[in-house]
């Protein structure tokens, strides 16, 4: 099986740390701070980068102990249950994506802030699919990327920065203070993005040479760099424009390059921020899909997605679905910035909560894990930067009018995950899978009609044919609906063997059996059903599966069991839902026709496999008899 390659070193990973952590703020930045602080917000962006570097070690010790694919989501795991570490995990994930639709929005508003709309859409898609292309064909190439794009940001803000430098009016910072000690904090809350991408780097730790050094030291080193780049472009700007004329533009960087080299060098530097805002963007594309892959190799996520192309050793279909998601988000929110950018910032920051209360957590949890890097003074530290950041939220809150509602849809974000979490353990989890069973035992019968339709159950009996006075199977087994039948057309001089892992399930069966007086059925409650066939069950003349291939956990052996006790010519009939909703991916191998057949074929069956279209989902028919061993099979 093809695995991630190691091929980054520190100045590609110190690059990457670099473009992801240099968001927008450091280029619109400038003029919202300073909307809320004036030349006060100098202090704000001082202050902001001393947190952000205290913040980066706590990234660069965890990094240095679990250097993973997934970053944020591997350090949860270790440090929370694995609901939580699902929900911190997806929450990263909703603020990569959130951040490159904010990244590419804000690099075309720069370069062409009066275009048309469709040809800004055009080339935004462009920027998003060409460089998801190149994440796709390898890490080499997206590193080369990668370091170009963050030597060019530097370049780019120092030709701004040292030039502008000699056009400084020292009477534009005064006066310094002039909306309150108050209006810093939330200038720090809306210049904060500026340092949201610490997690891109950790993403790459199984594609870094040496990761629990080069990312630790990478990490922290370009949170410096961005910091000092942050506050010499705000001393700057606010000395070569006005603080009020600054806040009226939407692209304050502009104004400063206007004002020191002309027209055309305002738009050379313009097509510069342009890559600059490009290149965030591209950190975020280029490690996601690595998230993506850890969550889906712990079933936290499509399986699939754990998939590494043989060729270019990359996450290929994490890439493509990233792609996807990418082009999506960047359609919803398209040429709406600020209103982005307030959602962005509650949830990055709560995200960052998560990350600097584990360091803590994982000292206490797991004290002998070796760590090569750890953070100074953590225990006060982490409860400071902690109540920081809930203060900060707290200003915004009261201060602004809309916050409490962008707050919600935030939250209601996040929420989303909780059902997708628990509908992924449904499918992957066989201990979930029980207690879930269990749960909603009594809403299964209640909604068995929809479940397992009336057609359906005629079909399958059909498929088994005539059955009376045979024996018969039923692996899973659920509420009773399809049992009642089979009870029926064995008659009872045969005999059901009704097996299920949920015993609240098979209470039901049971008393609905009783109640219609088959005594010829025999329920057996087997917990470990998704590895094996209960061993207490004889030779029977037919099987019949109804929702359980999906849940199997060792097919193969499941279906070896199964062929030995049957007769050569016995019949099985499978059913099992597919495209749950028209949204979840079915479970890999049910997901080709072909494969299952050789799946069943490799067994000891020769089946037929048929698909047929559902409401909610669609269903799968496997059918066929085992064949005898020594007649070719056909």
């Amino acid at each position: 099986m093809a695995e991630l390659k190691r091929v980054l070193g520190f100045w590609t990973i110190l690059s990457l740390a670099i473009a992801s952590i240099m968001g927008t703020g450091l280029f619109f930045g400038v003029s919202i701070a300073a909307n809320y602080s004036g030349n006060a917000s100098i202090i704000a962006w001082a202050v902001l980068t001393l947190i952000a570097v205290y913040i980066s070690t706590f990234f660069a010790e965890l990094s240095s102990a679990y250097p993973k694919a997934g970053g944020i989501y591997e350090f949860s795991k270790h440090a929370y249950s694995r609901f939580f570490s699902f929900m911190i995990g997806w929450l990263a994930w909703i603020v990569g994506n959130l951040t490159t639709a904010l990244v590419v929005a804000a690099a075309i508003d720069y370069l062409m802030p009066s275009s048309a709309f469709w040809l800004k859409i055009i080339i935004s898609v462009s920027f998003i699919i060409l460089l998801n292309i190149i994440a796709y064909i390898g890490i080499e190439t997206s590193g080369i990327v990668v370091v170009m794009i963050a030597a060019l940001s530097i370049g780019v803000v120092a030709s701004v920065v040292v030039p502008g430098a000699f056009h400084i009016d020292f009477s534009n910072y005064f006066p310094f203070f002039t909306l309150g000690t108050a209006s810093i904090f939330i200038s720090i809350f809306y210049i904060a993005e500026s340092f949201f991408g610490w997690e891109s780097a950790t993403y790459l730790a199984e594609e870094t040479e040496e990761p629990e050094k080069t990312i630790p030291k990478a990490i922290v080193w370009g949170t410096v760099i961005v910091g000092a780049m942050g506050i010499l472009v705000a001393v700057v700007s606010l000395g070569v424009i006005p603080w009020k004329s600054l806040v009226s533009s939407s692209a304050p960087l502009s104004l400063v390059s206007e004002k020191a080299f002309g027209n055309l060098g305002m738009l050379a530097v313009n097509i510069g921020i342009f890559i600059a805002l490009i290149g965030s963007a591209a950190g975020e594309i280029i490690t996601l899909p690595r998230l993506i892959l850890a969550l889906a190799r712990d079933k936290l996520f499509i399986s699939q997605f754990s998939e590494i192309h043989p060729r270019f050793k990359t996450p290929y279909k994490a890439i493509i679905f990233q792609t996807i998601v990418a082009l999506a988000a960047f359609g919803m929110v398209f040429g709406r910035y600020k209103a982005l950018l307030s959602l962005l910032l509650p949830l990055g920051l709560l995200l960052y909560i998560f990350v600097v209360l584990s360091v803590p957590v994982l000292r206490i949890k797991e004290p002998s894990v070796q760590r090569g890097f750890k953070v100074p003074f953590a225990g006060a530290g982490s409860a400071i930067i902690i109540a920081l950041i809930l203060g900060i939220m707290s200003l915004w809150l009261l201060n602004e009018a809309n916050a409490l509602g962008i707050l919600k849809l935030g939250l209601s974000l996040i929420f989303v995950g909780i059902p997708i979490y628990f509908l992924l353990e449904i499918y992957y989890n066989p201990d979930a899978i029980i207690a879930i069973n269990d749960s909603l035992a009594y809403a299964t019968l209640l909604t068995e009609k929809i479940i397992l339709p009336k057609s359906i159950r005629k079909e399958i009996l059909a498929l088994l044919g005539d059955v009376r006075g045979k024996k018969v199977l039923e692996f899973g087994c659920s509420v009773g609906t399809l049992t009642l039948h089979l009870a029926e057309a064995v008659n009872p001089n045969g005999r059901v063997y009704a097996t299920d892992l949920s015993r609240r399930d098979l209470l039901i069966t049971k008393k609905r059996l009783i109640k219609r007086g088959h005594n010829h059925v025999i329920v057996i409650h087997d917990e470990h059903q998704v590895n094996r066939v209960h061993p207490s069950i004889p030779h029977v003349d037919a099987i019949v599966s109804i929702g359980m291939m999906g849940y199997l956990q060792d097919v193969k052996k499941v279906l070896r069991e199964m062929r030995d006790l049957l007769p050569y010519g016995g019949k099985i009939v499978f059913v099992d839902y597919a495209d749950f909703f028209k949204v979840i991916p079915n479970v890999a191998w049910l997901s080709n026709d072909k494969v299952i057949e050789k799946m069943f074929r490799d067994a000891g069956f020769s089946v037929f496999v048929t698909r047929k279209r559902g409401m909610l989902w669609n269903y799968v028919y496997v059918y066929g008899i085992k064949f005898h061993e020594n007649i070719p099979y056909v």
